[in-house]
């Protein structure tokens, strides 16, 4: 398990209609927050802020194809060549990450290789490396 601190958060929120909404600085939109949503953009902090990846390198919710399913993962990290590097998916707080979420991102990285894989629910972060068609489970997030 990889330990965070994440940074003091300074996300733009607010409501309408009843429903409360947070500004995504990456994809420039207004998303309804969910508790999903809440857990993607503080790991996208911890990305941009703590980790200094450069916000040009990193896709939020794109949608891929696996087979004929249309699916969507929650982050996607680029390295310096502009192959995918890591892959993040993100579940809410009160989301266990068990073996199924750790299969949700494999499936992913059939359509989308990537090196590293991370699983968060904002709470515990669990994160691979991919070496030689084995999974290595690694303490730290790659610099």
């Amino acid at each position: 398990m990889i330990n965070i601190s994440y940074p003091e958060p300074a996300f733009r929120i607010k409501k309408e209609n009843g429903k409360e909404f947070i500004f995504d600085p990456l994809r420039k939109k207004w998303l309804v927050l969910t508790p999903e949503e809440w857990v993607r953009q503080n790991f996208l902090q911890y990305l941009l802020q703590v980790k200094k990846y450069p916000a040009a390198l990193i896709a939020v919710e794109k949608e891929i194809l696996l087979g004929e399913l249309k699916k969507r993962f929650d982050i996607l990290v680029y390295n310096k060549e502009y192959q995918p590097w890591m892959m993040v998916e993100c579940k809410a707080m009160e989301i266990k990450l068990d073996e199924m979420v750790l299969e949700q991102v494999l499936r992913y990285n059939i359509s989308v290789p990537v090196e590293f894989m991370v699983i968060t629910n904002g709470n515990l972060v669990y994160a691979w490396q991919k070496k030689d068609d084995e999974l290595i489970l690694i303490n730290e997030l790659p610099v």
